[in-house]
């Protein structure tokens, strides 16, 4: 049968305590998790925390499947200025030291800096990627160290190494293949390269981020709420024997219990579509 397991960002808790989440997610009948990196919700600095998070993930029954590594415009692996690149990695360093307290499996990074391909094309692209590789090569060291995986994300169409072609480049030109890529589908969608970016990635996939959207922004709906072809998607990871998990990536609600029923109802979607999947696998 075409099923995979699905799990929950807690993203879509950003704004708000880790601990003050967790039980409602496991109330709503989620297991797996992806934990969020956002000061507010777990400061990966505060390893008291971050124990402290494990402990109740493990007493709820849950499991960290990933953890999402920090991201912003200041957090930029492939700058021309060596201080600010390793300013970067230790910064992704350490978030990796607090996915491995966390037991996640997978520790998801966007491979490059929340920047404009616009504004990052007037600088030496080539050399920014070069640069991207050799601290990537380093995060990868440390997260075999740790006993998790480095995994690639594709990013936003209009960000610098927002193209699929970039994620690819980077990810053969590493030292190793122990990097793995997650597919974010709402990005995908956005970037017109959905209907064959699961082929193209397929040799590398660990786990895919499920969010839905109308073709214009990065709404992180819930799948089935906006336009994306998704038994052509499963479809796809059907033939390529995916083997990985789901992990829904939803936008914040005015409520956390919209906010999982948001989350319910997008699980039963992929459920039920598997479900038809598996009856007409032609």
């Amino acid at each position: 049968m075409a099923t995979w397991p699905i799990g929950l960002s807690t993203g879509c808790f950003y704004k708000e305590s880790i601990f003050e989440c967790l039980s409602l997610i496991r109330e709503s009948g989620f297991s797996l998790l992806e934990v969020c990196f956002s000061p507010a919700h777990l400061d990966y600095h505060d390893m008291a925390a971050v124990r402290a998070a494990a402990h109740r993930i493990d007493d709820l029954g849950l499991e960290a499947y990933s953890f999402h590594a920090p991201f912003a415009s200041h957090i930029d692996i492939s700058a021309l200025d060596g201080s600010v690149r390793e300013a970067a990695f230790a910064e992704i360093a350490r978030a990796a030291e607090a996915a491995a307290v966390l037991g996640a499996h997978y520790f998801v990074l966007h491979p490059g800096p929340e920047e404009s391909s616009e504004v990052s094309a007037r600088e030496d692209r080539l050399q920014r990627m070069e640069n991207t590789v050799g601290v990537l090569n380093r995060v990868a060291a440390r997260c075999r160290a740790l006993g998790i995986r480095c995994v690639l994300e594709n990013k936003l169409p209009h960000l610098l190494f927002g193209k699929t072609s970039d994620v690819l480049w980077i990810l053969d030109a590493l030292d190793t293949t122990d990097v793995g890529a997650c597919l974010d589908t709402g990005h995908a969608f956005l970037s017109g390269e959905f209907e064959h970016l699961v082929s193209k990635l397929m040799g590398h996939l660990k786990m895919l981020h499920i969010h839905d959207n109308r073709g214009r922004n990065d709404e992180h709906l819930a799948p089935g709420d906006g336009f994306i072809d998704w038994e052509m998607l499963l479809r796809e990871l059907v033939r390529g024997h995916f083997q990985g998990a789901f992990i829904l990536e939803l936008a914040a609600t005015a409520s956390p219990e919209l906010t999982m029923k948001n989350a319910r109802r997008g699980r039963r979607f992929l459920r039920k579509l598997c479900r038809q999947i598996a009856l007409n696998p032609a």
